[in-house]
């Protein structure tokens, strides 16, 4: 999954570049971080992983957002992962303390000790960025209600989120 992550991260900066020379400057948005999960499988877990969002800009206030994360612990005493892959809009106030919001959709894959489920999820959260300078902020908070269905029991999770964002 890192691998996967690494090349996603590389093919999305490439194409930063490309957009770039089109005069699509401040259009896209790439953050990447450490994320945390609160699984609530049965047991409740903490698991620990990896957020890594693309956004594109279709004005100031308004974009859409592609969320990929894996978060990885153990569930019942078995090593587990859970991975989510979730698209949709996010809005905005650009300022130097830039809050925002979204609502996204997609699915989540859980395996753990020979057993794999999917399921739809979906995310509504909220976060804070503040900005560095003119290319990169910091991605104070990101909270995020997280629910799936993984297996027969319906999970309730909640996902915080830190790292950096590179604006292209």
């Amino acid at each position: 999954m890192q691998r996967k992550l690494c090349l996603l991260l590389a093919l999305i900066f490439v194409a930063g570049l490309s957009a770039r020379a089109q005069g699509l400057a401040d259009k896209i948005e790439l953050s990447a971080g450490y994320n945390y999960m609160r699984f609530e499988a049965t047991p409740s877990v903490n698991l620990n992983g990896v957020d890594v969002s693309g956004l594109y800009k279709l004005s100031d206030w308004l974009g859409v957002d592609v969320d990929v994360s894996g978060d990885y612990g153990h569930v019942g005493g078995v090593s587990s992962r859970v991975y989510t892959y979730l698209f949709g809009p996010q809005v905005s106030w650009p300022r130097r303390v830039s809050p925002f919001a979204h609502l996204l959709g997609g699915g989540a894959h859980f395996d753990g000790g020979g057993f794999a489920s999917r399921s739809f999820a979906y995310a509504i959260g909220a976060g804070v960025d503040t900005r560095i300078n003119p290319r990169f902020s910091w991605r104070i908070f990101q909270v995020d209600a997280l629910p799936t269905h993984l297996g027969s029991i319906d999970q309730h999770n909640i996902r915080f989120s830190t790292g950096i964002v590179i604006r292209f």
